[in-house]
């Protein structure tokens, strides 16, 4: 079951979760959509793979399986901050 992670991992804006800006490759890293388009082009900067939009689940589900609210951060393409391995072999 998805995590439903809180936060964009690079910009760290709330991503609650029915936002359809929520973006996430298979290992379920979260991104915003304006991240995903603007500073890591598509990729996932942990794995290397390919960032979609994350599903919403359906409201009855949430309260009996409610989403996750622990943030996560991790360095990012833009922000000053290294940028690792697998996201500069993508560029």
């Amino acid at each position: 079951m998805l995590e439903l992670r809180p936060n964009c991992e690079c910009c760290d804006r709330d991503l609650p979760p029915g936002s359809a800006a929520a973006m996430i490759c298979s290992f379920e890293c979260t991104f915003c959509a304006e991240c995903v388009e603007t500073r890591l082009a598509g990729r996932c900067p942990n794995c290397g793979g390919e960032l979609l939009r994350r599903p919403i689940r359906p409201a009855d589900k949430l309260a009996r399986y409610p989403a996750s609210t622990q943030r996560v951060r991790n360095c990012c393409a833009g922000d000053g901050q290294p940028v690792p391995a697998v996201a500069r072999a993508q560029a």
